[in-house]
């Protein structure tokens, strides 16, 4: 670009300078000096070579900016492809064809149609890079960049259309974020390293729908929802009340468990109690001359441990018939609630005799 306007500005200081000659040359002032006046070949040989210049020389400068490619063709015969630089070749003779070999990248949108016969618009974007090496037969094949552009354009476009045309609409509308991956394949696929380029990618941008079909889609998935929550809701009250019902059946449990330790306690009171009076009845009847028999049984308790338990036997008769044990039992217990008044004792012929006083009254034995 410099060289071309260094070169017009040249021819054109030569146009202008041969104007101002002639104008100059011809002027009232020049013709009263009585000077000489300058041969009109001379202005006229400038004007011409300023104007066959300018003609010729500016546009025979080529520029190629970097990230391009030229492809020089001679009487319209491809000759070259030069790299970024600046070029002479005579225009009328040489032309230079640039090609853009940067990343292509073309926003595609057009009407599509889903496995259900939903109409929708699709908008995607695709990537692709043309190889500098193969830039002479894109020039044969496809005569200049836009043609193959126009052609990978539809390829993208066909195949897509044809892969959403799989899914039925709600599909769609549930994947349509998803869906770039499964473009991509496709028109990688289609495009590869075909057509003399490079795919770099492919993205789905958007998928849209009728508003009425948008419309009807958001009614049943909200209705849907609205199920799901309804159902969510019913699992969380059946978990609540199992869990109520859990909580009551451990509640039960631990009243019967209480109530049977309760119940063993005082069972196991009782036996004790028994157990405490059976040995005073024992040592009462020793004390006072019976025979006492004394038995050993081996019992298993729940551990599986042979424990063995003695118990005792008072033999009674005639003499011995257990009537003064009992005054002895009924003594004791007196004196564990003797309030400190003594008792009144009598002896006889027939044994004897004790007066103990109880609420107020004296009873007798």
């Amino acid at each position: 670009m410099i060289f071309v306007l260094i070169t017009t500005f040249v021819f054109l200081a030569v146009i202008l300078g041969a104007a101002f000659i002639f104008i100059w040359n011809y002027s009232k002032k020049r013709r009263q000096s009585g000077k000489k006046p300058i041969h009109m070949a001379i202005p006229a040989v400038m004007l011409a070579a300023g104007v066959i210049g300018m003609a010729l020389v500016p546009g025979s400068f080529h520029t190629v900016n970097a990230g391009e490619v030229a492809v020089v063709k001679r009487m319209g015969v491809i000759t070259n492809v030069e790299q970024p630089g600046t070029y002479f070749d005579f225009w009328a003779v040489n032309q230079y064809e640039i090609y853009d070999a940067k990343v292509q990248q073309i926003s595609i949108t057009d009407d599509a149609y889903t496995a259900d016969a939903q109409s929708m618009q699709i908008s995607m974007v695709v990537q692709f890079q043309i190889r500098q090496d193969n830039v002479k037969e894109i020039a044969l094949n496809y005569g200049g960049l836009q043609s193959l552009t126009n052609l990978i354009q539809s390829v993208a476009l066909e195949r897509t259309k044809s892969a959403l045309s799989q899914y039925a609409a709600e599909k769609l509308i549930e994947e349509r974020n998803s869906l770039s991956p499964l473009v991509e394949t496709v028109v990688e696929e289609a495009i590869g390293e075909k057509y003399y380029v490079t795919f770099k990618s492919a993205v789905l941008t958007d998928i849209t729908f009728s508003d009425a079909f948008e419309a009807a889609v958001e009614a049943k998935m909200m209705a849907q929802q609205e199920k799901l929550q309804a159902e969510y809701e019913n699992e969380k009250k059946k978990e609540q009340a199992d869990t109520e019902l859990y909580i009551a059946e451990q509640q039960a449990k631990a009243l019967v468990a209480k109530a049977k330790a309760e119940a063993d306690a005082k069972i196991e009171e009782a036996t004790a109690e028994a157990r405490s009076i059976m040995l005073k009845s024992v040592e009462i009847a020793r004390m006072l001359g019976y025979e006492i028999n004394e038995i050993q049984n081996e019992i298993t308790d729940g551990d599986g441990t042979v424990i063995t338990e003695i118990t005792y036997e008072i033999v009674f008769d005639e003499q011995h018939t257990g009537a003064d044990i009992a005054e002895y039992l009924k003594y004791i217990e007196y004196l564990s609630k003797w309030n400190g008044e003594l008792p009144k004792v009598w002896t006889g012929e027939g044994g004897f005799m004790i007066t103990v006083p109880a609420d107020g009254a004296a009873s007798e034995g």
